[in-house]
């Protein structure tokens, strides 16, 4: 227990001091395949110190594309960037369509979808910028209430076109944006991008049944999730602000968590889900899996083939993976097999084996254990049924039962490898008290009596 406190103190205490400092600026874009629209854009990113146009920390980081809310700033997202960038990304906001009479979403959509081609151009070409040399490929478009529904628009048209930095869409409490024709709803089926839609459940200003569940059923991803938060709010996604504030007032009820309390939870899951699908981190896919089936504070519906199952199948004397994957390790008794990285394997000693296959994306997956023996089990015949053994597993000792007396029984153990460890034969018994000497692992007992009968069984010792 102390050496664990002790890692446990050490391990807090390192990722408390690996965190980066936020660095910003500002800069206006202009899109030349709209009329040269001015897109105004906050840029947030991992920095040596905290502050305007601050040096950057050496290395590449992947990006936030994000769309604020309806008559939001992107100042009532501080939290979001005070969470996302000291962990090793790069938060983006525009700030354009926040008039109260005359937004249009579908422009939105296209800043958000030339932001995430846009922001890769200013890392790999301008070296002015402060972001020059530390903008990685990975791209994920996240968006919050009409932020979000425009990035289920600009999804589409980044999926549609085959743009390859787009890894991930999440929305959070996300609305159907419908303006000049569009609709995110319809959006989503274009989307193929893993994605992760959060709802809170109280939300009564796009309610979850009209607006982010249609959304989600619609995605046409071959992984994706819903999290709707347990007495969760609309606008407590971002931080306090008042004109989304006043429409929840007058729209949602039953809201029984506190702001704090949803921010929580959303880290919790979306520095997860960003882990891995822009860092290809699969503990963190492990862990977001682990949190969605044992939170209590929230409930949740996936569809996602993250780790196919794998097995092995034994054919002559090989073995091979039932999942066909880029790469394979083999395995024997949890120790890795030198060399061993075919679909199949022929095994050389006995034991138990497992394969781990690779695949061109996603995570790799491990197959369950396949006790492979040089010495093959017969066929049985009636004879087995006649014969009992307990216990097993034993520490050693453990005794042979027939169920009649037989004039002669030969009883023999052996290692899977083949090697005789004990053998006698016995005269007008029913009952033979036996013991396993030797390690702990799977032997082998065959049994056989004067007619020609026999029977062999698995023995585990302890």
């Amino acid at each position: 227990m102390k050496y664990f406190l002790t890692g446990l103190i050490l391990l807090i205490f390192l990722e408390a001091f690996s965190q980066h400092q936020v660095g910003h600026f500002n800069t206006t874009y202009q899109d030349p395949s709209r009329g040269n629209r001015n897109i105004e854009t906050e840029v947030y990113y991992p920095a040596t110190t905290a502050g305007d146009n601050t040096p950057m920390v050496s290395g590449q980081f992947p990006v936030i594309v994000f769309g604020h809310g309806f008559v939001m700033v992107w100042s009532a997202y501080q939290n979001l960037w005070e969470e996302f960038v000291p962990n090793g990304y790069i938060m983006v906001f525009p700030r354009t369509e926040g008039s109260l009479l005359s937004t249009d979403h579908q422009e939105f959509g296209w800043d958000l979808q030339f932001l995430v081609n846009k922001i890769q151009q200013e890392g790999a070409n301008n070296s002015a910028s402060p972001i020059y040399n530390g903008v990685a490929n990975n791209t994920a478009l996240m968006g919050h209430s009409m932020g979000g529904g425009a990035s289920f628009l600009a999804a589409d048209s980044l999926c549609t076109n085959g743009n390859t930095n787009l890894k991930t869409l999440i929305g959070l409490a996300p609305a159907e944006s419908s303006t000049n024709g569009v609709s995110s709803i319809n959006s989503a089926l274009s989307v193929t991008v893993p994605s992760l839609v959060l709802s809170g459940s109280q939300d009564g200003v796009t309610p979850p049944n009209d607006h982010h569940i249609p959304m989600y059923d619609s995605l046409a991803s071959s992984c994706k999730t819903f999290i709707s938060i347990t007495g969760g709010a609309h606008c407590y996604f971002a931080n306090t602000n008042f004109n989304c504030d006043f429409g929840e007032s007058t729209a949602s009820s039953g809201i029984s968590i506190t702001r704090q309390e949803q921010h929580d939870v959303t880290f919790d899951f979306v520095n997860l889900w960003l882990d891995y699908t822009l860092k290809d981190s699969c503990d963190a896919l492990t862990a977001f899996q682990d949190s969605l089936a044992n939170s209590n504070r929230i409930t949740h519906n996936q569809a996602c083939n993250l780790n196919p199952i794998a097995s092995i199948s034994e054919s002559g004397g090989v073995l091979t993976s039932s999942q066909t994957g880029v790469g394979y390790q083999w395995y024997l008794d949890n120790t890795i097999i030198p060399g061993a990285n075919g679909v199949s394997y022929s095994p050389t000693s006995g034991g138990y084996y497992t394969v781990q296959v690779l695949f061109a994306s996603g995570c790799p997956t491990i197959s369950a254990p396949y006790l492979y023996s040089l010495v093959s089990l017969p066929e049985q015949s009636s004879f087995e049924n006649q014969i009992s053994f307990y216990p097993n597993a034993t520490s050693g000792k453990f005794t042979l039962q027939l169920n009649q007396v037989y004039a002669d029984i030969s009883v023999k153990i052996q290692t899977l490898e083949a090697k005789t460890l004990f053998v006698k034969n016995y005269k007008s018994v029913s009952s033979i008290p036996l013991e396993l000497e030797g390690s702990s692992g799977t032997y082998l007992l065959a049994v056989s009596n004067s007619k020609g009968e026999s029977a062999t069984f698995r023995v585990f010792k302890k």
